[in-house]
């Protein structure tokens, strides 16, 4: 008989249940390893989900905005400055309000009563002369609106519905001084003349002018149209900064061809000084009964040129000598 025959039977099961515990241990030990690595890839996976667990992006720069200029809010050119240079030289002006200025550099070489408002008449027309020049173009055909043909004296006799060449109303507008051609001036400009006198007070206004209003564009109208000596020579200033201002100013007279039946004409600069004093070269005369003679004077002499206004004087030219005299004597 064999001998494991004989072994006896209870080792025989002791070693069984032996190599049973093993393997059940071997078994749970692999479960919780499985157990563990599942318990940590669920807490990677959650704390990576989790918003203090994720890198923050980095923001993207922001935009710089640049600020818009508005128009409205823009410092006016300095256009005039200084106390009167030669305020202590006394000088014969029969004009209330009055003051010289250097046209180059805006010095104000001598002033009388330079910010009272004074009635100006037709030198309202330097503005109408600064916008229309922007605005309409010099060789544009214009149709004579009826209204024009109706304005106050001074007139140069526009006919309604003839066509105009622009460059022969800026040289009546400036020369003749005709009110008719302000008012076709500002309506090829604005579209009505209440449209162009808004522009005129908002150019007054970005220009600095404090002292000045409009209620036309010719000047006929006098009540609520007023500047000053220092506002008039600013302006003229500015608008002498256009060629084509300048040139017309100092035109002493010019012949123009017309549709007939009046076939041509000849436009007479009406500031008389163009003739009468050596270097003039500008720029505008006035005249209502409210507002007396009125004259901006502009002359050059040496390459320096001089600007003098005189409100309400009894004989503009002889104070605008005066003052362009003195400004000459002390260059």
């Amino acid at each position: 008989m064999p001998l494991d025959v004989l072994t006896p039977v209870a080792p025989r099961r002791r070693r069984r249940r032996y190599r049973a515990g093993r393997v059940t241990l071997i078994l749970l030990f692999v479960l919780a390893a499985a157990g563990a690595g599942v318990w940590f890839g669920r807490r990677e996976a959650t704390a990576a989900q989790h918003p203090s667990a994720v890198a923050p992006r980095p923001k993207p720069p922001t935009p710089r905005t640049v600020p818009h200029s508005d128009p409205k809010s823009q410092p006016p050119p300095r256009l005039l400055y200084g106390t009167p240079l030669l305020g202590g030289t006394h000088v014969r002006v029969r004009a209330p309000a009055a003051i010289l200025v250097d046209a180059d550099t805006g010095r104000v070489l001598w002033a009388e009563r330079p910010h009272q408002r004074r009635k100006i008449a037709s030198l309202t027309k330097i503005m109408t002369a600064t916008l229309a020049l922007r605005a309409v173009p010099w060789a544009r055909k214009i149709t004579v609106a009826r209204s024009v043909t109706r304005v106050p004296l001074v007139r140069e006799g526009l006919r309604t519905g003839e066509h105009v060449r622009a460059w022969k109303l800026f040289y009546a507008l400036l020369l003749f001084s005709g009110n008719d051609d302000a008012n076709q001036l500002a309506i090829s400009t604005a579209g009505s003349v209440h449209a162009f006198l808004r522009q005129m007070n908002d150019e007054a206004r970005k220009l600095g002018l404090r002292d000045t209003h409009y209620t036309s564009p010719s000047g006929i109208r006098d009540r609520g149209n007023f500047s000053t000596p220092w506002d008039l020579a600013a302006l003229t200033r500015y608008a002498l900064r256009n060629p084509r201002f300048d040139r017309l100013v100092r035109t002493k007279l010019v012949h123009v061809r017309w549709s007939a039946p009046t076939n041509s004409k000849i436009y007479v600069n009406n500031n008389f000084l163009l003739h009468a004093y050596h270097g003039a070269n500008g720029v505008k005369t006035g005249y209502t009964r409210a507002s007396g003679w009125c004259l901006v004077a502009s002359a050059t002499r040496h390459g320096r040129r001089l600007i003098a206004v005189v409100l309400d004087s009894s004989n503009i030219y002889a104070d605008a000598r005066r003052l362009l005299n003195l400004g000459f004597s002390r260059s």
